[in-house]
């Protein structure tokens, strides 16, 4: 009998040990930073001293690339002595860098193309000070996350990543879900083990910056047990400078092993993809799993918001120019100049810029660095443009205009050269010129006139626009393909927010407005709240994008908002979230259903709104608001084989809208007030920024929303030129897009980047105004997938690939 109680104690010894996987808890421990933000001179000293003092430490790196840099040139010794404790990158090294992105970006704010960039420069950087690194697992301290990364990680040999940003919440975190490890998929379902915030991770009490998991306290690791997680993780990468050693100092759950992420899913799982690990399960990431909230419509993050779109947008035009020009004109590939154009630009996309841009000396704080960062890489851009104008028509004055076009498909539009408008079809990737004496007499079909009541009417083949002066200046009537789009007796354009100092909620609508007549559009001169504002609308002949450009020349710095924030670190509620106060340009749009959708892109993904509203106001429970390009508010259609209508709103910055509660569809303009990390984020001076608004009939793809974004990001470019012709680099089918073309340094290769944004898992063709030698398909570190066939057509070639919805494929091709 006494055998058997023994053997029975012994069983449920065993089946409790079996259960919680032998009780050790791990920690992700390591560092944060760089010498942009935080990184003292003794940083390097410091870890190589402590991982000796603490033999079982081990530490997970996210230092900005860069620092390495400085760090080789004043601190030789320890440098020297950190190299050789980073050559063990095995499973059981003590040292993992788990973000290389070159400027830390937060992702979800910048293109899908500089993501890529992010990764490629500061990954490059980084083995050029420790040639045998190797990226396994994707970790940051902060918020930087976007759903599109599985494939990208995946294609630069990433094999696992974490969602945890549990000790720096101040921007945001992801949504908490599942149990240990799930498989992230991303929306072209490429898919990477992870470990995400955990379904019972919840976020701290009485703060506004952490979740439960930031000192593996025993209550959070006992609660991960209790759930099932057979291995409780938790994680800080400490801000560099902090000069604490390991983190837990002895506190919080025993025993907890550090770890790295590479050594946490190589030990814990015994070697295997997912053995030892609790059963992952799939997790079909939605960019609405991303809960991130900035100081949406500050001035400052506003102006920097814009630079980095405007950069992005010009340098990818640059290099797609300099490749014409390589190809077809043998000109050198610029690769200094535009290391150093994309070397600004990814800094400006670093995530202090955006959280913190006031930090930092007078005139050296982030939002100063951002200026300067920017304006070298539009310099470099601009002249790198000019250069290749040269070489492919040098000969200037000889009574040509030559356009170009740096988008994926051919397109027909009205431009302007001379003081004249002109409709021209270029082709995709190439250019075509115009003897301009035979462009006399030519101009847009678009008609102002001004009725005896005064309103203002714009008139094109597509739209009839109806400005009324006495209601501010909004729109109180638009058609489009036989419909009314304005709401009953609302303004289409109106400003309305809390100036909770003057008055309360004021709208633009309350002041008569000036309405100048233009050529294509009209100017409104009114007034918000006593601030002057000047709007241009603008209509193009064939086009059905119609584009405005605000400008508010604020009187000091007035209130905007719920109300007067007093920042408190344990206060969850905030003024500065709810748009609802903010300024916003209303949308007051009749898409013809009462049930509407919401889609929102994304770099590289588009995602449909599960969202009854866009509006927050506590830490705790932020929604994804977020707009990058566009937003599409769209009747239901489901059924109806001809598709309703929609309203596609584009914006030139990263911000914030609104949508929901009897607020119909708008952008967050301006925030003026108190905010985030206690800084008083006030007006000055003058804001602008510019929007448009496309009418569409069919859902968002049907519609080439993607398409038109991309046009509206790469306008067509018109120079004089010394000759005539026509010419195409390459063209893609309806729906994918170019997102990058560049050339190599010794200029016998190509690089050519697609994004799938409007169709389903297809064969696609590329088509090449140029013959090459041969065409690979290669991941984006460079290993090679297959070889593509090289089918010659006429003087140019096509090959054909795969591609999944929202998947991005790179060729590499070989040409003389």
């Amino acid at each position: 009998m006494m055998r058997r109680l023994c053997i029975y104690a012994l069983l449920l010894v065993g089946l409790r040990g079996l259960a919680q996987g032998g009780d050790t808890a791990y920690f992700i421990d390591g560092y944060h930073g760089g010498i942009y933000g935080h990184l003292p001179e003794w940083q390097t000293k410091f870890m190589v001293e402590q991982l000796a003092a603490h033999p079982d430490w081990k530490i997970n790196l996210e230092l900005e690339p860069e620092s390495w840099d400085s760090i080789a040139k004043n601190d030789a010794v320890d440098y020297a002595a950190f190299r050789r404790l980073i050559a063990d990158q095995g499973v059981g090294g003590r040292i993992e860098y788990v973000n290389p992105a070159y400027g830390q970006s937060y992702l979800y704010n910048i293109s899908g193309e500089s993501i890529i960039r992010q990764f490629d420069y500061g990954m490059r950087k980084l083995r050029a000070h420790f040639p045998g690194l190797v990226f396994s697992t994707y970790s940051s301290e902060e918020p930087c996350f976007t759903s599109a990364l599985p494939q990208i990680l995946r294609s630069y040999g990433f094999r696992y990543a974490s969602l945890k940003n549990p000790n720096t919440c101040w921007g945001g975190y992801t949504r908490a879900f599942g149990g240990e490890v799930v498989n992230w998929i991303g929306p072209d379902g490429s898919s990477i083990l992870t470990v995400p915030r955990y379904g019972m991770e919840a976020l701290k009490p009485r703060s506004i910056w952490e979740t439960i998991a930031s000192s593996n306290s025993e209550e959070y690791v006992k609660g991960a047990f209790a759930a099932g997680i057979r291995h409780p993780v938790g994680m800080c990468l400490q801000d560099a400078g902090w000069s604490f050693g390991p983190w837990l100092r002895g506190h919080g759950y025993v025993p907890t092993k550090y770890e790295t992420w590479r050594g946490y899913f190589g030990r814990a799982s015994r070697g295997g993809a997912v053995a030892g690990f609790a059963k992952a399960t799939d997790w079909r990431f939605s960019q609405e799993d991303v809960l991130v909230g900035l100081m949406w419509g500050a001035q400052v993050l506003q102006r920097i918001a814009r630079s980095v779109r405007h950069s992005e947008n010009l340098l990818v035009q640059a290099e797609k120019m300099a490749a014409m020009a390589g190809v077809w004109k043998g000109m050198a590939w610029p690769s200094s100049t535009l290391d150093e154009a994309w070397r600004g630009l990814l800094l400006s996309q670093h995530h202090d810029c955006w959280i913190v841009p006031y930090n930092g000396k007078p005139g050296d704080t982030w939002a100063d660095k951002v200026k300067r960062w920017t304006g070298g890489t539009d310099v470099r851009a601009e002249s790198i443009m000019r250069g290749a104008m040269g070489r492919l028509s040098p000969a200037v004055g000889s009574g040509y205009v030559r356009v170009y076009n740096t988008t994926g498909a051919s397109r027909g539009e009205w431009v302007k050269y001379g003081g004249r408008s002109f409709f021209v079809e270029v082709p995709a990737m190439g250019y075509v010129s115009y003897r301009i004496d035979s462009l006399k007499g030519v101009g847009p079909t678009v008609s102002v006139s001004r009725g005896v009541d005064g309103r203002v009417t714009i008139k094109s083949d597509l739209h009839t626009i109806v400005v009324d002066p006495a209601k501010g200046g909004a729109i109180v009537s638009w058609i489009f393909g036989g419909r009314e789009l304005v709401e009953a007796g609302k303004g289409l354009g109106e400003l309305r927010g809390n100036f909770y100092n003057d008055g309360g909620f004021r709208s633009s609508m309350e002041t008569p407005a000036e309405v100048g007549m233009e050529d294509g559009g009209v100017v409104v001169k009114g007034q918000i709240a006593g601030h002057p504002f000047r709007e241009e609308i603008r209509v193009l002949a064939g086009e059905p994008r119609v584009d405005f450009h605000l400008r508010i020349d604020w009187k000091g710095s007035p209130a905007i908002g719920e109300y007067y924030e007093v920042p408190k670190d344990q206060e969850v509620r905030k003024a500065y979230y709810d748009d609802r106060y903010k300024l916003l340009a209303l949308f007051p749009v009749d898409v013809g259903s009462s049930r509407r959708r919401v889609f929102k892109n994304a770099p590289f993904d588009v995602t449909e709104s599960g969202l009854d509203n866009t509006f927050y106001n506590r830490w705790d429970s932020i929604k994804n608001n977020v707009i990058l390009d566009w937003v599409d508010l769209e009747g239901d259609s489901r059924g109806s084989a001809g598709g309703g209508t929609g309203v596609a709103l584009f914006t030139d910055h990263t911000t914030s809208y609104a949508h929901g509660d009897s607020i119909p569809l708008g952008l967050t303009v301006q925030y003026s007030g108190n905010g985030i990390f206690y800084r008083n984020y006030g007006t000055d001076g003058t804001s602008e920024l510019s929007y448009a608004l496309l009418p569409h009939v069919g859902r968002w793809d049907s519609a080439r929303l993607w398409t038109a974004a991309t046009k509206w990001k790469e306008p067509l470019i018109v120079e004089a030129a010394g000759e005539g012709g026509s010419r195409s680099l390459l063209r893609v089918e309806p729906g994918v897009e170019v997102s990058s073309v560049r050339g190599s340094a010794d200029g016998k290769a190509l690089f050519v980047r697609l994004f799938n944004a409007e169709g389903g898992m297809r064969e696609v063709r590329l088509w090449l105004g140029f013959v090459p030698r041969a065409a690979e398909e290669i991941e984006l570190d460079g290993r090679k997938i297959k070889t593509l066939k090289v089918v010659r057509e006429g003087k140019g070639a096509w090959v054909r690939l795969e591609m999944a919805h929202f998947g991005i494929r790179t060729i590499k091709f070989e040409h003389e």
